[in-house]
């Protein structure tokens, strides 16, 4: 367990979370701001004030492009890293995020939560059987018409709750921490205009997975393909030799890709390619995927198969009758952590201090923190308490949320007596 007793007390997390819910703050990748949405200054504008309320320094609320900044001075008299925890405000539009009615489900008892008075939305284990596991402890769950936000104001939540108590206890010796919280994280820009110079960390953790115990530091290679295709069209009583249809050619592209290697029949490290829109007539179409890979020589080969259809279709129809611009938009964070294994090793053993086993496993996505990683700041991800994140069943734990403050705070002393 801690080698630490907390004297004076902070906020509860679990109301600090519970406020910060009422907040909607969902991100939107079709308004070409940053940030995307202007609801988000009303969280970050909280999070300024109750930072400077509790006593942070050096804290800076970014009024152009919705970031927050603050520092924990050390309080110890060694020269130890200077490390960072960063959590995102945005949550998820697969949902609405307004009007959160978050309530606590005490002592679940393994049954059926309903979640709409009506009965419309039901949290079941037979859908969810990971429910079965949080028998006995108490579930925070919404009323089925919104998302809960969880990801990721359980992690907002947690490093707020974890920097009170360490302004609170200068008996808990720590050296100087960072704090950030970013914006739009949920349309993959949430490092846009985050300034690392200004964070001041060496290193630092994103605060944004799920189950208690998640260790994330492997991810996707992540590159997004654009092709339009340019077809001929026709009257059909006349096409023969004539017509070029260019939805047909989107259909014998997409036919050309290796079935297996589509999101639905992957897994753990499969990678694969993912048509996400194709809209299309026969003088034009256009067609979106996104292509995914943990492994780089696998993913570059799977950019050079799209290069390689893309010629074969224009060496049959025509030059530029398929015009391909493709770009990477992430790489997996794992090659820059590497260097730094202490980052891994100190959450494995603040975790195992609260009697948590580390859940390490690839990521089948990106983070924020492989984003960091690759700008200069090494970042894994750790575990927040919430589950069944973007949807109206998701779901958190009080007693995981409780549990990863502690894994916080081990965090922080571990770093204040550790040299790199």
């Amino acid at each position: 367990m801690s080698n630490f007793t907390i004297q004076n007390k902070p906020e509860d997390v679990v109301e600090r979370f519970l406020r910060y819910t009422k907040f909607d703050t969902q991100s939107d990748e079709h308004t070409n701001t940053s940030p995307s949405t202007m609801k988000q200054h009303e969280l970050a504008k909280l999070l300024t004030k109750e930072l400077e309320e509790m006593g942070a320094s050096d804290v800076f609320y970014d009024a152009e492009h919705c970031y927050v900044y603050a520092t924990i001075p050390a309080n110890n008299d060694k020269e130890t890293p200077v490390i960072g925890f960063i959590s995102h405000m945005d949550t998820s539009d697969a949902v609405s995020g307004k009007d959160v009615n978050a309530r606590i489900v005490e002592n679940y008892d393994g049954a059926d939560i309903k979640l709409s008075d009506d009965g419309k939305y039901v949290l079941s284990p037979k859908t969810f059987p990971e429910l079965l596991n949080h028998k006995g402890e108490d579930l925070i769950v919404t009323d089925g018409t919104t998302l809960l936000g969880a990801d990721d104001k359980a992690g907002i939540a947690e490093i707020m709750t974890m920097a009170q108590t360490l302004l609170q206890n200068s008996e808990i010796k720590h050296g100087e921490i960072k704090i950030g919280f970013t914006p739009d994280e949920e349309i993959g820009e949430g490092t846009k205009f985050f300034d690392i110079d200004r964070f001041g960390a060496e290193f630092a953790y994103t605060v944004d997975g799920g189950k208690l115990g998640d260790l994330e530091y492997e991810n996707f290679n992540a590159a997004e393909v654009e092709l339009i295709i340019n077809g001929k069209s026709v009257h059909p009583g006349d096409a023969k030799n004539k017509m070029l249809n260019a939805t047909l050619i989107a259909y014998e592209f997409q036919s050309m890709l290796p079935v297996s290697q589509n999101p639905m029949y992957t897994e753990g490290r499969e990678g694969f390619y993912h048509l996400t829109m194709m809209k299309g007539t026969c003088e034009k179409a256009v067609c979106y995927y996104i292509i995914r890979d943990h492994d780089m020589e696998k993913f570059t080969e799977k950019k050079e198969t799209v290069k390689r259809i893309v010629d074969f279709l224009n060496a049959k129809y025509g030059e530029n009758t398929v015009e391909l611009t493709m770009e990477d938009s992430y790489y997996n964070m794992i090659e820059k952590i590497k260097p730094h294994m202490h980052l891994i090793e100190n959450a494995r053993k603040a975790m195992l201090d609260e009697g948590v086993t580390p859940l390490e496993f690839a990521i089948r996505g990106g983070t924020d923190g492989a984003m960091l990683s690759f700008k200069g700041l090494p970042c894994p991800n750790l575990c927040t308490g919430g589950y069944n994140y973007h949807g109206r069943y998701e779901y958190a734990s009080v007693q995981e949320i409780n549990k990863t403050v502690s894994i916080l705070l081990n965090l922080c002393t571990i770093y204040g007596d550790f040299t790199v």
